[in-house]
């Protein structure tokens, strides 16, 4: 079987972007490959600075993992943190890598641009995220188009290594859901915590409505467009088309619908979420990392080997 790796950053509430945009394609593809489901705790680091929350934010993805519908025995579900390979496979990877490639990620400019503090993780991001990708041997990650360009470097990254001490790693390929492949926001933008224009994935019906209530519209418009862009992710087709036809112009009509529409998707599993004990959650670490940890240090075995460290 092909393997399959994604994750997520505990830096703070999930938001419904991350459930369309990377939990629901994993939950609907992950059983036809060896999976891998990472709390990416180490890449959190880079903007939450807060240790008290990042506990509970570790805990509580892992909740929302099983919550979508994620069986721990079936993906090895871990913590990035706790495979020191990832580290240690960054730093080799970042002697091949030059700081002139780095500077032309996306992301680092995009946060540079809007004033934000741009440390040197925020810089590294795209190599430590290709070690989480390759030390598992990854031919698929589920991504969002925002995230393609890290796919392509950790592929650069792969070529580099093999083309200087012989093949070790396999070439990624990203996964896209063309119709989600960037999840808007409640101000048209793309969904993202640091823009603060999110919808809670497991708040409670209050919190999303007062998100829902709170999405951007033009006066002057029909038909609410990014209200329509969210809500066409939840409901498709000719429903969606008639619903929004027949009431143009009335927006709270339109808002109250998607609030419906997400609450019915959101509630089953938010109950689920309830029963997920924290007991539960670090069982499931503990056993995922263990795997994980043998997997990566097979891998890291034959790196130190073919790099000249191991003698």
């Amino acid at each position: 079987m092909q393997r399959l790796l994604t994750g997520l950053q505990p830096s703070g509430a999930l938001h419904i972007g991350n459930y369309l945009g990377v939990l629901r394609p994993f939950v609907n593809m992950y059983e036809k490959y060896e999976s891998h489901l990472m709390v990416a705790d180490y890449h959190a680091l880079t903007t939450l600075k807060d240790p008290a929350l990042l506990r509970q934010n570790i805990l509580d993805v892992v909740r929302d993992y099983i919550a979508v519908g994620v069986d721990p025995k079936k993906a090895i579900i871990f913590q990035q943190s706790e495979v020191q390979a990832h580290t240690e496979m960054t730093w080799i990877f970042n002697t091949l890598i030059t700081m002139s490639f780095l500077e032309l990620a996306h992301a680092f400019k995009d946060k540079e641009a809007r004033g934000l503090e741009t440390n040197v993780g925020l810089f590294d991001y795209p190599i430590l995220m290709a070690a989480d990708i390759l030390l598992y041997d990854t031919d698929v990650v589920p991504v969002g188009q925002d995230q393609k360009q890290h796919i392509e470097y950790a592929r650069e990254v792969a070529g580099k290594f093999n083309a200087a001490y012989g093949d070790t790693f396999v070439l990624p390929k990203e996964q896209i859901i063309k119709d989600i492949a960037v999840v808007p926001g409640t101000d048209g933008k793309k969904m993202s915590k640091s823009y603060g224009n999110t919808i809670p994935l497991f708040g409670t019906r209050e919190e999303i409505q007062k998100a829902v209530m709170g999405i951007v519209t033009d006066s002057k418009a029909e038909s609410p467009e990014n209200v329509y862009n969210i809500h066409r992710l939840f409901r498709s087709g000719e429903s969606l088309a008639t619903l929004y036809k027949e009431n143009k112009g009335k927006y709270k009509v339109l808002k109250d619908t998607l609030i419906e529409d997400i609450e019915a998707v959101v509630a089953p599993m938010r109950q689920k979420r309830a029963s997920i004990s924290d007991a539960d959650v670090k069982d499931i670490l503990k056993d995922g990392g263990e795997k994980a940890r043998e997997r990566a240090e097979a891998k890291m075995k034959d790196v130190r080997q073919k790099i000249g460290v191991s003698i």
